[in-house]
């Protein structure tokens, strides 16, 4: 998701991973709401249904596609852009995942999944995006023709 603020700076939607992993990481770890396709699901689907999932909001169109890439740990990303925004005050709503942690101790814990969201400059969500994930924002500011003056 993207939006311009009142003076046209170009602002992206990234979310911060939940779990007992990243706890107080800033860097490189924020994503673009994403997920895992269903048994015979088209990704552009699976992009919807997930972005829905991981942060509360459902995606309106019109859609742009950025294409895909492949993630350090193999994972292929499919991505689509939409303009939208988040209210002020608005609360996250995240799906939750059970981990085993610490590993192998036997305890199970719940956690959601995205544990925080926001609108970031270009700029600042290339430092938080993780490194694989930024050609999509360079796709983005492509499409949407804006000058480096803007970013």
């Amino acid at each position: 998701m993207y939006r311009h603020t009142a003076e046209g700076e170009l602002e992206v939607f990234i979310a911060h991973p939940g779990g007992p992993w990243f706890p107080g990481k800033d860097v490189d770890i924020w994503t673009i709401p994403k997920g895992e396709l269903e048994p015979g699901e088209e990704p552009f689907a699976a992009a919807v249904r997930e972005f829905e999932e991981e942060v509360g909001l459902r995606p309106q169109g019109p859609y742009m596609a950025l294409g895909s890439i492949k993630q350090k740990g193999g994972k292929t990303v499919h991505a689509w852009a939409f303009e939208g925004d988040w209210e002020v005050g608005r609360p996250l709503w995240s799906n939750e995942i059970e981990v085993e942690w610490p590993a192998g101790s036997g305890r199970w814990a719940r956690w959601p999944e995205i544990d925080a969201v926001g609108f970031f400059s270009v700029h600042a969500a290339k430092q938080k995006l993780k490194m694989a994930q930024q050609p999509l924002l360079d796709r983005l500011v492509t499409a949407l023709k804006v000058t480096s003056l803007e970013i």
